[in-house]
């Protein structure tokens, strides 16, 4: 899986980080178990600082998508993964904010449905 940061995006670069995680987890890029690079890895890969991954992986082992283990580092979490948020707040907000663009429902139910079957594929 190819992690692509823009630093001259408005977003904070550890939660571009953290939404291409769960994103490679949705489709099958990141299976369970898998072994992430190490924080020091990962930031020279980037190019961004080890306290930039350090906190997008913090973030993704509170929300249950990735563990630590002593022996073996940062591996995805087993599925499903169960959220602090309610599925339904969390999908709410999206598709408010998509309504909210473009309040067309049948364009939405498209592009939702399009997403959701590239979910799980490689």
């Amino acid at each position: 899986m190819i992690i692509e940061i823009d630093s001259r995006s408005e977003e904070p670069i550890y939660l571009q980080l953290r939404k291409q995680i769960i994103i490679g987890i949705a489709r099958g890029e990141l299976k369970p178990n898998e072994q992430l690079p190490t924080v020091r890895q990962f930031a020279d890969e980037l190019g961004v600082n080890t306290m930039t991954v350090s906190k997008g992986y913090q973030q993704l082992r509170e929300e249950g998508y990735l563990i630590t283990d002593r022996r073996k580092g940062t591996l995805v979490a087993s599925l499903p993964v169960t959220s602090k948020k309610t599925d339904e707040e969390q999908l709410t907000l999206v598709l408010a904010e998509l309504y909210l663009s473009e309040p067309d429902e049948k364009a939405i139910q498209e592009k939702v449905k399009k997403i959701v079957t590239s979910f799980g594929k490689e």
